[in-house]
């Protein structure tokens, strides 16, 4: 599945060397209005806005919370997460399908009650033009690289679509499934590639998934309501209302005063104040999420997906390795964050990677830093002990979202660690409304985000491979590249987890982010919520099934 940026740098959220918690699957809108605890509404605050919810240009976790109530896929993974074959899934928009006796097509057949929400019926056509849209390089999505072995997408009549492959591999299924939401044609199709992303669409979409859209106030809030004509099932909720505040403690005042029902995230300090709230709960939530310091191995602004000129600091990976080395991780995430956190291990949740104990982190180690850095040329010294090469500077620049406490914290910590061995920090904190687009342009040195995965760890290949559609960092490692892919389409699940393990050693060596912190994400929910388990790979995924308690509508 696509990697989602998490909420606060949107790119950029946790998890933590907990097991992987196998959820109990709830299908999205299989409520009936009139069954008891179906109505009410209820409010999600958030610390950021989407900043589109055109699908297939969706990057960050607040919008795909809004597109995934709005759409649809043609099926979703079932409750063990399984993304090897088709057997761990359950139908969506396709109530059933057919493998070619050579596994290089899969024929959908879609729900031909289907309906988009202005009416028309949702038919193949709509199929092969999704897949049209999130490959179409003038669109650039951002799960384009997740599709590169469909080689094509043909209509065989008006409810089936036939997905067509370059060759077999364990994630066929997934590929297939899990990085588009399928697009309403007679809606989009007159519109030309070019204006797609800044079409009125983007703003108020139609789509077929169990809520419509029914406003947004830019910088304030947005609502959708229950398709209650939906043939699959409305959800149990009538009405679901996300609240935009700026940062988690204006969100967490919001719902202690009553303001909000939902806060996808509590942060240590806030969690006593949410204990003693009578009317409140709070409820862990595995998430497989992982946060790094992401260097910009390349000149600010080199194009994604092209080779640019070293950047002129962070393209040495002596210097990359020390700047790891010199920061004591293990103090500064038990320092923020108790024991809501752990050390991030490489480019992936622990809960992903394979084999855990066989990686070898770089140790902390200031006088191993200090000899790299020495190596690399930094040998002079200023006036106020920065490294000279020359008369360089060893400074740069790191950019910190405004919307995340926990992260300006870590920032303020990780400037100590850079002082220790002669390295200028600077730090320079921004809303995720202004970082998103610095990121997306790569006009960085160095940020602190990090990515929300899913289960069958294709989000490697999307964020960490040279040809990556979301390599911000601009890493590109022949060896890393080789062995992901090969990792990827082993069919033999012990060469796949050796493969994995050479793979993840690489990026740990070659350091092209300092990898940071796996949160263990706590959320809170008003009493009256009455939730079902979440999902690992997304809390939200189960909100067609939320209900409000009758009696506290």
């Amino acid at each position: 599945m696509i990697a989602r940026r998490s909420r606060s740098p949107l790119r950029a959220p946790s998890l933590a060397a907990l097991p992987l918690i196998l959820l109990a699957l709830v299908a999205c809108g299989r409520g009936d209005r009139s069954r008891a605890g179906a109505g009410g509404t209820i409010v999600i605050a958030q610390t950021a806005e989407p900043a589109t919810l055109f699908p297939p240009r969706m990057s960050q976790v607040p919008e795909q919370v809004v597109v995934t109530m709005l759409f649809e896929r043609l099926a979703e993974l079932g409750p063990a997460l399984n993304t090897i074959g088709d057997s761990g899934f359950v139908p969506a928009l396709a109530r059933r399908w057919q493998w070619a006796n050579d596994s290089m097509s899969i024929a959908f057949a879609l729900n031909p009650q289907a309906r988009w929400h202005d009416g028309v019926p949702v038919r193949a056509e709509d199929v092969r033009y999704t897949f049209h849209v999130y490959t179409s390089p003038v669109v650039a999505s951002e799960g384009r690289t997740l599709l590169q072995n469909i080689d094509s997408v043909t209509v065989r009549d008006s409810l089936t679509a036939v997905f067509w492959f370059a060759r077999r591999t364990p994630q066929q299924f997934l590929d297939a499934t899990a990085t588009m939401y399928i697009l309403p044609a007679h809606q989009l199709a007159a519109i030309p590639d070019s204006a797609l992303v800044r079409a009125p669409f983007g703003r108020q979409p139609v789509g077929s998934g169990p809520f419509r859209f029914a406003r947004w106030e830019a910088g304030s809030r947005l609502e959708l309501v229950a398709d209650s004509t939906r043939a699959s099932g409305r959800p149990s909720l009538d009405r679901l209302v996300f609240s935009y505040v700026p940062d988690l403690p204006a969100a967490t005042v919001k719902l202690l005063a009553g303001e909000a029902d939902f806060l996808d995230q509590v942060r240590p300090e806030g969690i006593a104040a949410i204990r003693q709230a009578p009317n409140l709960r709070l409820h862990p939530a595995t998430e497989l999420n992982y946060a790094f310091v992401g260097f910009n191995l390349e000149a600010r602004r080199s194009p994604i997906g092209k080779p640019g000129a070293p950047h002129p600091i962070l393209g040495d990976v002596r210097v990359r390795r020390a700047l790891t080395m010199a920061t004591d991780r293990a103090t500064i995430v038990r320092s923020v964050l108790d024991s809501l956190g752990t050390v991030a291990l490489g480019p992936a949740p622990r809960a992903l990677i394979p084999d855990t104990a066989a990686l070898r982190p770089l140790p902390f180690d200031i006088a191993a830093a200090s000899a790299l850095l020495d190596s690399a040329g930094w040998t002079g010294r200023a006036a106020d002990g920065t490294r000279l090469r020359g008369t360089q500077r060893l400074a740069f620049e790191l950019l910190v979202p405004s919307s995340s406490p926990t992260r300006i914290r870590m920032s303020v910590l990780l400037q100590a660690a850079c002082k220790t061995i002669g390295v200028d920090l600077s730090v320079l904190t921004q809303d995720p409304a202004t970082l998103g687009p610095r990121i997306d342009a790569r006009d960085f040195d160095a940020y602190l985000g990090g990515f929300q995965a899913s289960p069958g760890l294709q989000g490697v290949r999307q964020v960490w491979t040279s040809t990556g559609s979301s390599n911000y960092q601009g890493y590109r490692s022949p060896r890393f590249d080789q062995l992901a892919d090969s990792a990827l389409t082993a069919f033999a699940p012990a060469v796949s987890r050796s493969l994995w393990t050479r793979a993840f050693q690489v990026a740990i060596d070659e350091a092209p982010s300092l990898w940071l912190f796996e949160q263990h994400t706590v959320v809170a929910a008003h009493r009256r919520l009455q939730l079902p388990p979440f999902r690992a790979d997304g809390w939200f995924y189960t909100i067609p099934a939320w209900s409000v308690d009758p009696t506290q509508r």
